[in-house]
């Protein structure tokens, strides 16, 4: 077994610019996924790899190995040293994988709902999101200015595997997105709009979510139809955007299955 020790070696590099550096994944239209869930997922949704890196303690690991066979990829073996330069979680679970970065998918026109998300910088936030949109028939998920990067480390652990069951689009104008959606969209709002229950969350339905604090922009805003808020206690605070977008489109999914009219 060959095993790749030179921190200076040029595949090295090239995957630790991936790893931390979203302007470079832009640019190569790649990314590197960690961890044998993400690979599975990765190999379920039909995308072959580029590159598969196995850590040299994780190579003689059955389930990696398994992994390894299945993509149909010869591995490159790393010293556990360097592994840990482009495995950015803090327990490195011995396998990466480069891939292209998917197409967009369906789209906006036609897509059946529609998340959208404006300013929301919290890696994780964002990987929940998206996570949910997958679990609740959301299709596609439009990330605006000012949000995490959907393909670094955090937002693809944290979403679980829903990068290869929605669609992800990078947008510099939401406004334009949202027109060309052009169904029904709801705005979540800490306070003040209708309640999910008794809010019409059914037809196209897109969403706008902003970062816990300074909110949604009053231009995009203004192009809501509805305002939709979840009530809680007197004296809590407002959700967290995460689980606030898991109880939206939840409930949009229950109408939707008992059959509210479009």
């Amino acid at each position: 077994m060959s095993v790749l020790r030179s921190q200076d070696n040029p595949r090295l590099r090239r995957w630790t610019r991936l790893a931390a550096d979203p302007r470079e994944r832009r640019r190569e239209g790649c990314a590197l996924i960690e961890g044998p869930h993400l690979v599975l997922a990765c190999l379920e949704a039909g995308i072959r790899p580029q590159a598969l890196i196995l850590s040299e303690s994780g190579a003689g690991r059955t389930e990696l190995a398994q992994l390894v066979q299945r993509s149909g990829v010869t591995a490159t073996i790393l010293a556990d040293s360097l592994f840990v330069a482009i495995a950015q979680a803090e327990s490195p679970q011995g396998i990466v994988a480069e891939i292209r970065l998917p197409q967009e998918g369906e789209a906006l026109e036609s897509a059946a709902a529609c998340v959208f998300l404006e300013g929301i910088q919290d890696a994780g936030n964002v990987g929940a999101i998206l996570r949910s949109a997958a679990a609740f028939g959301v299709p596609v998920a439009v990330l605006g200015p000012g949000c995490a990067d959907a393909w670094s480390p955090k937002v693809l652990r944290a979403a679980m595997g829903a990068h290869f069951v929605i669609g992800l689009r990078r947008s510099d104008d939401l406004a334009s997105d949202l027109e060309r959606f052009g169904g029904r969209v709801a705005l979540a709002v800490p306070r003040g709009g209708v309640a999910p229950g008794d809010a019409e969350l059914y037809g196209r339905l897109g969403w706008i979510l902003g970062a816990e604090g300074p909110g949604v922009s009053a231009a995009l805003a203004s192009r809501a139809d509805l305002k939709v808020t979840i009530p809680v206690r007197p004296g809590t605070e407002s959700l967290n955007v995460a689980m606030a977008a898991a109880i939206l489109f939840y409930e949009a999914e229950r109408l939707r299955k008992r059959g509210a009219p479009a």
